[in-house]
């Protein structure tokens, strides 16, 4: 799914940063409270959520854990392409495995994602991306842990505490059918979908909240026309991992990291409204005890960009071959 543009750039301020974070923490919160965040009336403030929403690329969704479906392995991939990059990237982003894949400025010309079952079935999508027409070479990291992630809660993936697709039903399901189109619908909109009371919906999507089966936030999409820099980085380190990762994590401009084995240790995101402002980050970064080598690379493009919806929640298990 390609980035929508709409002919204007979109200039994001430090109020315009605030709200995005913010709603991307929580992506139902009233317009009251992210006023009061922002010290906006809250007319002013529904009306800049709403520009953010209309011509910057914003989206309010519910991204559903992938271990609610099922998907317990995730990983990285980095692709050298033989060629021009973009058919590259739309040939990896139709397998079933890819959940997000962009075109980037470095030595390699296309990133992806990929989340699958467990590691026989990533080995296998990994193939799958090696043998697409004008890949010439990929390598992989695939995550132990993530640590920050503006979607799904951190910790270790083999570890969670989340519902699995055996505690949910099908009200379940089609509440996070809509959610995850429309993260900040109304109860009573939710409600005509589940088949279940006002009352109980209301209930219900809090338990599918608070056992972090879904969580409602702000998708920010790769728009060609934004000033904000998105830029990808990875670390490779001297030492023990812990101690660099809760470093990094500090940093407000790291958007995501995860940690695994692989190419290299580390993999992550920085979100950033300047090149003054990446570059500060990546200097923060390469001065990091522990932190060996730094790589970065810019995101320029999303060819796909779906995050929960690599597959469909109905039969969330594996395709079949």
């Amino acid at each position: 799914m390609e980035a929508r543009a709409k002919g204007m750039r979109v200039d994001l301020d430090d109020v315009d940063e605030q709200l995005v974070r913010a709603l991307q923490r929580d992506g139902r919160a009233s317009y009251e409270a992210l006023a009061k965040l922002v010290g906006l009336a809250r007319s002013t403030t529904k009306a800049r959520v709403r520009r953010l929403i209309d011509d910057g690329g914003l989206r309010l969704i519910g991204a559903i854990h992938p271990a609610a479906l099922g998907l317990h392995q995730l990983g990285h991939v980095i692709i050298e392409a033989e060629g021009p990059a973009r058919p590259v990237a739309e040939r990896v982003a139709e397998l079933d495995e890819i959940s997000f894949v962009t075109t980037t400025a470095g030595r390699f010309a296309v990133t992806a994602e990929l989340r699958t079952r467990d590691m026989e079935a990533f080995s296998r999508g990994l193939a799958r991306v090696q043998a697409s027409a004008g890949v010439r070479a990929v390598q992989a990291i695939t995550y132990l842990q993530i640590w920050k992630d503006p979607y799904f809660p951190p910790g270790p993936l083999e570890s969670t505490d989340t519902l699995t697709e055996a505690d949910l039903d099908p009200s379940d399901h089609a509440l996070l059918e809509h959610l995850r189109v429309d993260g900040r619908a109304s109860f009573a909109d939710l409600a005509s979908v589940s088949g279940l009371s006002p009352g109980a919906t209301r209930a219900r999507v809090l338990r599918l909240l608070e056992t972090r089966v879904v969580h409602v936030g702000a998708l920010v999409r790769l728009n060609p026309l934004s000033r904000t820099h998105t830029v990808g980085f990875a670390l490779t380190l001297s030492g023990e991992t812990e101690p660099v990762a809760r470093k990094v994590v500090e940093l407000d401009e790291v958007d995501c990291f995860a940690t695994g084995i692989g190419w290299c240790n580390g993999i992550g995101t920085i979100r950033a409204g300047s090149q003054e402002g990446v570059f500060a980050t990546l200097e923060h970064l390469r001065g990091l005890s522990g932190v060996r080598t730094v790589e970065s690379w810019a995101h320029l493009r999303a060819i796909k960009e779906e995050h929960d919806l690599a597959r469909p929640i109905a039969g969330a298990g594996e395709r079949s071959r």
